[in-house]
């Protein structure tokens, strides 16, 4: 049986309590510690800063009345992981997931969103909480309110597939590595993948996607393209200003349709 949560208890990894999320029920998870300020900033100009522990940096926003919690996770599945399950145990039942992505289609473009309603399983992290024949989906209401907020703001994007690997190199087969090797069941992925029409490769979301959907929460994922693999092997940081606009963008007002409840009419 589980013992009652106090209110003042703090999670070891990323040091908050129930006390400092003031009531939020949604969080927003950027990977990058750095973009954090960003992200809540945008959503609330009079955001405050919480907590710093690890790759978790943690800022409280307010919309509309409604406490939004946003929180890095660094990179991968293993960190996302540690940050859902104590996000969870404080009472956060919607996670959004936003990042940068590498796309795979050549539809596609540099800045566009990719907002994922599934995720090819390419992780580790994901397979500790249920079997890989377990499908990692996203949400079908968060969805619904990032897709609606990207069309409100005109901001070009596309939904569908992502390929989620545990690798930034080997796993998204990428040559321009120490060993220029990459192992043969990744040899050929790439086209692999294109084929299939998944959009694009990112590193979190199916090991957020399967969780989530295993405690009984909400979780969605949408990305901004500063890569596009085929033409280039490594992302261009000249879009990240424009990419991270866009994000905190359609986040902003993904929340709003959130809260209030207006995607799902």
């Amino acid at each position: 049986m589980k013992k009652k949560l106090t209110e003042d208890k703090v999670f070891y990894h990323v040091k908050l309590s129930k006390a400092m999320l003031s009531g939020a029920l949604t969080a927003v998870l950027p990977g990058d510690p750095g973009r954090v300020e960003k992200t809540a900033r945008m959503i609330d100009p009079d955001a405050v800063f919480l907590v710093s522990n690890r790759e978790y940096t943690s800022w409280l926003a307010d919309l509309s009345g409604h406490k939004v919690l946003v929180c890095s996770t660094g990179i991968g599945g293993p960190s996302v992981s540690i940050c859902m399950e104590e996000l969870a145990a404080l009472g956060i039942t919607s996670f959004y997931r936003i990042g940068t992505t590498g796309a795979i289609q050549d539809h596609i473009k540099i800045g566009d969103l990719i907002i994922t309603t599934g995720s090819v399983r390419l992780d580790g992290a994901s397979t500790h909480y249920a079997p890989i024949e377990y499908p990692a989906v996203a949400d079908f209401d968060l969805t619904l309110s990032l897709l609606q907020a990207a069309s409100n703001l005109d901001i070009p994007h596309h939904k569908g597939i992502s390929a989620s690997s545990d690798t930034f190199y080997p796993g998204q087969e990428r040559y321009d590595t120490f060993t220029s090797y990459v192992p043969m069941r990744f040899q050929g992925s790439l086209n692999e993948w294109k084929q299939l029409n998944v959009l694009n490769y990112e590193m979190e979301s199916s090991t957020l996607l399967t969780i989530a959907s295993v405690f009984g929460v909400k979780a969605a994922m949408v990305a901004s393209v500063i890569a596009l693999r085929g033409k280039q092997e490594t992302p261009d940081d000249k879009i990240l200003p424009l990419a991270e606009k866009r994000l905190a963008d359609c986040i902003r007002e993904a929340l709003s349709l959130h809260l209030t409840g207006d995607s799902y009419s």
